[in-house]
């Protein structure tokens, strides 16, 4: 069953990005067409880059084991959502960093966007598909976006629970039918369609079963 990655891009304290993965998971564990992991880049702390041969070139020769647990990781999944906020119009460094020490663990995955911020972190998350094109992923044109006033409606409720804002949901498919003319599949279910139709440039991959996801997001 293929395995598809929530990776978690910003690590500073008080982040807003437990909220949204706290609403994935409850949406997305209903599906049992993929398995899914949550990987939280505060448990891969990394050094700032500075690899003297570049991964592209050095390909999983990791120059260190924290680094190769992060490749480890990377590599074990079939395609990824990636949660990230905006900062100054731009993602986070922690994410850029982290994507930085790899290279052909995310070759030839989709991958699509859940953002926050001021306009829902679209700046952050059209800067992102640039980047995973040049790591040879596969970005999808859908993506959530979580405008400031579902952000304060989610920071307000306490406690917090996912079905807070059933709206989310509703939000994500309109605007499904507003860019693409009609329904569209979330994103995740989109994310299946790349790994069955892509013709294989390579070695086929097997797909791996996960273990239990796990996030240090409270309540998860």
């Amino acid at each position: 069953m293929p395995l598809i990655q929530l990776i978690i891009g910003s690590t500073r304290p008080g982040r807003f990005a437990d909220k949204p993965v706290a609403w994935l998971v409850d949406r997305l564990s209903r599906r049992d067409d993929f398995d899914l992991e949550i990987l939280d880049l505060r448990d891969h702390p990394l050094a700032f880059y500075d690899h003297a041969v570049p991964p592209a070139r050095a390909q999983r020769d990791y120059p260190s084991e924290d680094v190769a647990r992060f490749g480890r990781a990377i590599d074990r999944a079939d395609g990824f959502i990636i949660v990230t906020s905006e900062y100054n119009h731009g993602y986070p460094a922690s994410l850029k960093n982290a994507m930085d020490h790899v290279f052909p663990e995310f070759n030839r995955k989709p991958v699509t966007f859940v953002g926050y911020g001021n306009v829902g972190g679209a700046r952050a998350i059209e800067q992102m598909r640039l980047v995973c094109v040049e790591f040879e992923m596969a970005p999808l044109r859908h993506a959530v976006h979580i405008l400031p006033e579902l952000m304060i409606a989610a920071r307000q409720a306490d406690p917090f629970f996912p079905s807070c804002l059933p709206h989310w949901t509703n939000a994500s498919r309109q605007r499904s039918r507003i860019s693409s003319g009609g329904p569209q599949p979330w994103p995740p279910g989109a994310l299946l369609r790349p790994l069955s139709e892509a013709p294989p440039s390579g070695p086929v991959r097997s797909f791996r079963q996960a273990g239990p996801s796990r996030s240090r997001a409270a309540g998860l």
